[in-house]
């Protein structure tokens, strides 16, 4: 079961490992990132950032999407993170069991506005993050747990 998908592109940190999955009650954590087996530095930290007790699966997109369409990751209460709005994007449009996305922090880059504290959008992640939300997907901005939700089409007006 999906408890969380979460775009941060820290991907996993000491935050995100301890707070997130105490509060959502995940025992397996799914890193789903196609850059991360290229930077053995990041891959070591992630592992390090792992709760004692959680499972860590790190994948490619595209076998994340494979995971869990199959059902094989069904077993456990999974919390998702992508470190872009694209990924979470392209897996919300490939698994009906994606219902909602939790925007944690995105860079700020060059023609991109910034919507909260930590998140910072482009037209084209504007428009998928629209397109989501009209397709019936949950979005929230919250970098923590305890933080108050704020729904993306407040954000957006």
């Amino acid at each position: 079961m999906i408890k969380l998908m979460r775009v941060d592109h820290r991907l996993l940190h000491g935050q995100v490992a301890f707070s997130w999955t105490s509060a959502i009650g995940s025992d397996c954590i799914l890193i789903a990132n196609d850059g991360i087996f290229k930077d053995d530095i990041r891959m070591a930290g992630i592992k390090l950032a792992k709760p004692h007790g959680v499972k860590l699966v790190i994948k490619n997109i595209e076998d994340s999407i494979k995971a869990l369409q199959s059902g094989v990751t069904d077993k456990y209460n999974l919390f998702i993170v992508v470190e872009t709005i694209k990924d979470a994007y392209r897996m919300a449009k490939e698994v009906d069991a994606i219902k909602s996305i939790n925007l944690g922090g995105t860079k700020s880059r060059e023609n991109t506005k910034q919507i909260s504290k930590a998140i910072f959008i482009n037209e084209e992640e504007e428009n998928m993050l629209k397109e989501l939300h009209q397709a019936g997907i949950q979005i929230e901005i919250r970098q923590v747990p305890d933080d108050s939700k704020v729904f993306i089409q407040n954000a957006l007006k």
